[in-house]
């Protein structure tokens, strides 16, 4: 296997930014939220979506590691504020938490 990564992956990449709940919230409300696992690679899954690779897409939604975002995780969002990372793939926004990390 290729340690080199695509040119789609590299622009998505370069897409892929920190963003706030707030900025997320609009979103949501339309239902274009897509959540991605935190142990899962969010450009590698994006890149998925844009590829149409249905079984793959479909194999991390049956692993509950890609779902819709739903209320009550929103409502965790909205009450803890976490560091959240997002990629646009119209009409979706992929979003990720990403584990604060401390140093020592």
């Amino acid at each position: 296997m290729s340690n080199e990564i695509s040119e789609l992956y590299a622009q998505l990449l370069g897409q892929t930014a920190r963003i706030s709940w707030a900025e997320i919230m609009p979103y949501f409300a339309k239902g274009m939220v897509l959540w991605v696992a935190s142990d899962q690679d969010l450009v590698a899954v994006a890149e998925l979506i844009i590829n149409d690779d249905k079984k793959k897409v479909s194999a991390l939604m049956q692993q509950k590691a890609l779902l819709n975002l739903q209320d009550q995780q929103a409502l965790d969002f909205q009450q803890r504020d976490p560091e959240l990372w997002a990629v646009v793939i119209a009409p979706w926004v992929l979003v990720q938490e990403r584990q604060a990390t401390t140093t020592h």
